[in-house]
């Protein structure tokens, strides 16, 4: 009797002590529990030579916050899935890395058809996507922020370089046909016949993720630049396919001298793997690039190439919005003490990152960032020469004032909570 009286008296005391710590009492293993966080980029496929490196940052990102102690006291943990540039996956892994893994927001996509797709998983589970790649605009959802640029970063300045530094008058809108090229495109068409440019000097192709054979478009091209007018491509061509295009520009001898190409989704990755002295003059528009000589960047390039036991291993634009956009989470999380995706979502805008060009990026009611934007020449070695560039930092526009039904929205979730808010008949829904 003595041996069950004591047992009683010890599950007693423990039980009141138990009580008394109350909800602060938690084992040792729960307190180290992770925050996970979803890296939703392509590994496979066609967008593979693109995306890879994405989920790699993201990798160094994680790391590097975990040896600063993590956030709120808690180590990060990445959880990396491959949808395997199958758009419909996307939906799939991303629902996935919410209800099964629990992540606290996700970093992934590259193509808008990719972004669209997981967008309605987003929305319904209530979490956070970063996007970090350039992409057509026309949107602004409350679930996603969109570290890359939007066209008037990207894609009109880039024209208006042309138009005014190259004197270009014709005018070839090559893409990849998804939504981002065609409604790129559609934004630069209205734009370029704003300017006075005849139809009959604009020339638009598509062809399907991952065309292989441009002999007879690049022929098309050669053409329509023989017209007697300066020419230039303009080119929102995606993926593995700007491989064999490049190339084709090359064995029809297509210099920059003759019609320069300006690519809004070829940088320092895409240019790695193959021979780029053919294409030395041609452009790219981006917001970054590995070349821009600044203290920051420097430290970035040498810790990535450190993390990658790489040193040829290069750096691009999107890797840096990643870098904007998870800093931008970190600090989010700290000011709302909480990896609740509603608290996160209000407390982003607002939030300001340094980027790796010397500025600092900061988060905006549309949940785009204030970016700068620079032209690069393709060198022989890979890189770019920075020929032009903002004098400061250019919002993001989430519609395009090019559009006509575009012009009068605007997306604001700080005091409208509406992503397509019309200024002029003041309701939310884009309508009238």
């Amino acid at each position: 009797m003595a041996v069950n009286s004591n047992r009683r008296e010890f599950l007693g005391t423990a039980l009141a002590g138990a009580a008394f710590l109350g909800s602060s009492w938690r084992p040792a293993a729960a307190q180290q529990e992770t925050i996970k966080i979803g890296i939703l980029h392509s590994l496979s496929g066609t967008m593979a030579i693109s995306e890879t490196t994405l989920k790699d940052v993201m990798l160094m990102l994680v790391e590097e916050q975990n040896k600063k102690g993590g956030v709120l006291g808690r180590k990060l943990e990445a959880v990396v899935v491959d949808p395997a540039s199958n758009w419909p996956l996307f939906a799939e892994k991303a629902r996935e890395l919410i209800t099964k893994d629990k992540v606290a927001a996700c970093f992934g996509c590259w193509t808008s058809v990719s972004r669209k797709s997981v967008l309605p998983v987003f929305k319904e589970l209530d979490n956070i996507l970063f996007y970090p790649v350039q992409y057509e605009g026309e949107e602004s959802e409350r679930n996603v922020f969109y570290t890359g640029a939007a066209p008037n970063q990207q894609a009109i300045p880039a024209v208006d370089y042309l138009a005014k530094e190259e004197k270009v008058e014709r005018w070839v809108l090559a893409g990849t046909d998804y939504v981002y090229p065609r409604t790129t495109n559609k934004i630069l068409e209205a734009y370029l016949k704003s300017k006075g440019v005849k139809p009959d000097d604009i020339m638009i192709n598509y062809t399907p993720f991952g065309h292989s054979d441009w002999q007879t478009i690049v022929s098309d091209i050669k053409k329509f630049g023989s017209a007697g007018k300066k020419t230039a491509v303009v080119s929102t061509i995606n993926g593995d396919a700007n491989v064999p295009f490049y190339k084709e520009l090359g064995n029809q001898g297509i210099k920059a001298t003759d019609i320069p190409v300006v690519a809004f989704s070829v940088g320092e990755e895409e240019l790695a793997g193959i021979d780029t002295k053919p294409l030395v003059g041609h452009l790219a528009a981006w917001n970054y690039f590995e070349s821009i000589d600044t203290p920051e960047n420097k430290a970035f390039i040498k810790q990535w190439q450190a993390f990658t036991k790489n040193p040829k291993r290069v750096t691009n634009d999107p890797m840096e919005a990643h870098y904007i956009g998870f800093n931008m989470w970190v600090k989010a999380v700290e000011k709302a003490k909480s990896t609740d995706p509603d608290k996160v979502i209000d407390a982003l805008p607002g939030i300001e990152a340094p980027n790796l060009t010397g500025g600092t990026s900061k988060m905006l009611p549309n949940h785009h960032i204030t970016k700068p934007v620079f032209i690069g020449e393709i060198k022989d070695d890979g890189q770019f020469d920075v020929v032009w560039k903002t004098d400061g930092l250019v919002a993001g526009d989430a519609w395009s004032k090019e559009l006509e039904g575009s012009r009068d929205l605007i997306g604001d979730w700080v005091d409208k909570k509406c992503g397509n808010f019309n200024v002029k008949t003041n309701k939310c829904g884009g309508g009238a």
